[in-house]
């Protein structure tokens, strides 16, 4: 087995083929990109659409640019602009001989032991999230009430979206969240709640016990598959974290319609989780959510074990 220093190169891309990939890449990103770049020089905003670009610190421009992952060649002369990117370097010629590309011209690959050098931490830590989270068993019975929590009993200097409607109003919101059992897993949805719903919670989640408390079940749990992916870019293709951020898209859509607040003007219909029905119609996406999630948890932790050992595909 080689280590994380060898060079683990296994193939090689012509610039045609890199450069196609690229393209379609910037193609898919833009798809969602350039809605919230236009919203952002107009000022406007969107409670779904711009959160994947204002909550999460990747931004629409080094989302654009497309990485084939660790361990890929990239041959020619446009591949040249890419030594100014940072854990890049030149390949070397054991590298392009082993990968079966050319031995004249340009050719680029992931540096893979700077990368290391810098990101192993987030890697490490990844690695855990991700190994924990597969390992517990899923649990369905949040019911999306963390979002309403976020707003119980807020005052006027707490209002979390100022420019929204709350859908039963505060009284009523106030009123689901007295009446429902609330035992949210995630940390980073409980930091946001009210002082007064912080009680509430079954569980007192903190990032030192993060590890211990993530579940597959989990909007955000699942929602975080891409950002984990993106924080350990450029040593993953990017085809693998565009496959979280869509997935990511669709689980901030069914969290927003499961809200307390009023989005049908928006285009999305409320999932009414203070009904019987609104409860069963939440956890058949939930579950749904959940599975998909499991199947790019594996992926993620396949790509890692890969570059980590150096047996990249």
């Amino acid at each position: 087995m080689t280590t994380p220093t060898s060079p683990g190169t296994t193939r090689w891309l012509s610039q045609d083929q890199w450069q196609a990939g690229a393209e379609a890449h910037r193609e898919r990103v833009a798809t969602y990109a350039d809605p919230y770049l236009e919203r952002r020089s107009a000022a406007r905003k969107h409670p779904v659409e711009d959160f994947l670009f204002t909550y999460y610190t990747q931004k629409p421009g080094a989302l654009s640019r497309w990485h084939p992952g660790a361990g890929v060649i990239l041959h020619g002369p446009a591949a040249a602009e890419r030594l100014a990117w940072k854990f890049h370097r030149p390949a070397a010629d054991a590298e392009r001989a082993a990968a079966g590309a050319p031995a004249e011209g340009t050719a680029v690959v992931l540096d893979l032991p700077a990368f290391l050098g810098r990101r192993k931490a987030a890697v490490d830590f990844a690695r855990a999230i991700l190994a924990g989270t597969d390992a517990r068993p899923a649990q369905f019975g949040c019911f999306g009430l963390h979002e309403w929590a976020m707003v119980y009993k807020q005052q006027a200097n707490q209002v979390r979206h100022e420019y929204l409607d709350l859908r039963l109003g505060p009284d009523g919101t106030d009123r689901v969240v007295e009446e429902n059992r609330i035992r949210c897993t995630h940390f980073d949805a409980f930091r946001f709640y009210t002082p007064q719903a912080v009680g509430r919670n079954e569980l007192a989640p903190t990032r030192e016990n993060q590890r211990e408390l993530e579940q597959p079940g989990c909007l955000h749990a699942n929602m975080d598959l891409y950002k984990w992916a993106y924080k350990l870019s450029p040593a993953l293709p990017s085809e693998l974290v565009m496959d979280c951020f869509e997935l990511s898209w669709q689980i901030r859509v069914m969290d927003m319609q499961a809200s307390p607040y009023d989005l049908a003007t928006w285009g999305y219909p409320p999932i009414p989780i203070e009904t019987a029905a609104g409860k069963a119609d939440y956890v058949a996406h939930q579950r749904e959510f959940s599975a998909r999630s499991a199947v790019l948890r594996a992926r993620l932790r396949a790509a890692i074990d890969g570059f980590m050992t150096g047996e990249t595909e």
